[in-house]
């Protein structure tokens, strides 16, 4: 009769054999800045793994460390300690430049406050990227997929002239131009109406499912994060997993 501890093993190495690979993976990340009263450390030992395709949700309350870890998984800052792993690429060992490529090759990013360039209307807004990485018929690429958000007649336009919901879809498109094994979202419907939020967000399922893209997103929002596969809170720089469904109360 086989021992317990040798059922377990062979158990183990199967498991390890026939599950995919983390698109993102992080043990012990974390952050520290120096400020004026001395060093200050923002997020604790961080250590979670999202596969591929997943949906998940970073939720807490603003100063928590949300969007520092986002940034942190995106490339976009260095952590002060701690590995994270990008689709089998160690990130934390990059420099700006390798950081930036990775960007280039695998990630799209959402800000809450769009961050389009105003001198570009919006195809040439969604086109950068697709230019960027060296894609070919970029401006064929962000024709279509200004269709898809409902905007081709908006092509254009100038950020100006565009409103807050339009300008977010705008920055939606650009980002899943260069197709992104992984999409970042920092508060994607923070600056946006109560309409245009769901606009927005049935929008952002709707490419992520079509693309099968890996999505991690930052919100406050416990609605838009129900919407995820997962819940991660964080709270005062440390992350835990939201074991129990997320209940929002109605205001009706």
């Amino acid at each position: 009769m086989r021992s317990i501890d040798l059922i377990f093993t062979e158990f183990e190495k199967e498991n390890t054999m026939t599950t995919a690979p983390a698109m993102i993976e992080t043990k012990s990340v974390i952050k520290k800045v120096t400020t004026s009263e001395g060093e200050l450390q923002i997020l604790q030992p961080i250590s979670f793994t999202v596969k591929p395709g997943e949906s998940v949700a970073i939720i807490g309350a603003s100063g928590s460390g949300k969007s520092t870890l986002l940034g942190l998984l995106a490339g976009l800052d260095e952590v002060s300690g701690g590995h994270i792993m990008i689709d089998g690429e160690a990130l934390h060992a990059m420099d700006e430049e390798q950081r930036a490529r990775l960007r280039g090759e695998k990630v799209g990013f959402i800000f809450q406050s769009f961050m389009l360039v105003q001198s570009l209307t919006a195809l040439e807004n969604v086109m950068l990227p697709a230019e960027i990485a060296g894609l070919s018929e970029p401006k064929k690429r962000a024709q279509k997929i200004l269709e898809q958000v409902g905007l081709e007649h908006r092509a254009n336009h100038f950020p100006n002239q565009l409103s807050g919901g339009e300008q977010q879809r705008v920055a939606i498109a650009r980002a899943f131009i260069t197709n992104p094994k992984i999409l970042f979202a920092d508060e994607p419907t923070g600056n946006l109406d109560s309409t245009n939020s769901t606009k927005v967000e049935n929008l952002l399922f709707d490419l992520n499912k079509e693309s099968n893209t890996t999505l991690v997103l930052v919100t406050h929002d416990d609605l838009l994060a129900q919407r995820c596969q997962r819940q991660l809170r964080m709270h005062a720089g440390e992350l835990t997993e939201q074991i129990q469904p997320l209940k929002v109360v109605s205001g009706e």
